[in-house]
Parts: C-alpha cells; structure tokens; sequence
C-alpha cells in the first residue's frame, strides 16, 4: 500500500508562488508514474500535471501550461508541483495522485493512490 501526504497549500496573493509537496511511502516509488489534479468549489475534479516514474517526461493542463512546473525525487519519495503566476481561478484543492505504471496518464481513473488533499487559495 502506498500513502501520499501533500503539502505546501496556502493563501497567496494573485501572481504569487506556491511549491506543493507530495511525499509518498513505499519503496518502488520510482516504478510510479505521479500526478497532480485540483478540485475547486463546485466543480468536478480536474488534470493538472502528471510526471514518468524516471521524471523524464511531463504533460500538462493547458490552462497551466508555462505556470506551473511537476517535478520529483525519486531519491526522496517526493513529487513537487511548482506553481507560479498564480491567478485568482487556480484556487482549489490540490490532490496527489500515483499510478502503478511508469507512464503518467491525464485520466484520473488511471491512478491508484491519493492523497488527502491540500488547499491552495489565490486572492485577487
């Protein structure tokens, strides 16, 4: 079993910058391909960045795209998202996903762990 806890959520101002940090358990967290999806009031949980089990490859939300930056350390159990120009519509909450493939995947049914969520608010 694997558990991700993320970390990093908070309150900043419009055009600020947030790092999130996920950190998992478990000893094959290379073989894992991570994710970052967000869920803001009222609407339905969405993509946001996903990374290869090597960090090799990345793909990203369109509506995030040259924003944001995903990241690991494999050497750390860690998957980072790096958020900067934030705007007002990019408040949410921020979940941490894991896939048991190495390859990342934009469908939320493709992944097999999460965590349990970190708030991230952008006030304009």
């Amino acid at each position: 079993q694997v558990q991700l806890v993320e970390s990093g959520g908070g309150l900043v101002q419009t055009g600020g910058s947030l790092r999130l940090s996920c950190a998992a358990s478990g000893r094959t967290f290379s073989g894992y391909a991570m994710g970052w999806f967000r869920q803001a009031p009222g609407k339905e949980r969405e993509f946001v960045a996903t990374i290869t089990g090597s960090g090799g490859g990345t793909a990203y939300a369109g509506s995030v795209k040259g924003r944001f930056t995903i990241s690991r350390d494999n050497a750390k159990n860690t998957v980072y998202l790096q958020m900067n120009s934030l705007k007002f519509e990019d408040t949410a909450v921020y979940y941490c996903a894991g896939r048991i493939y190495y390859l990342g995947s934009e469908r939320e049914a493709e992944y097999d762990y999460w965590g349990q969520g970190t708030q991230v608010t952008v006030s304009s």
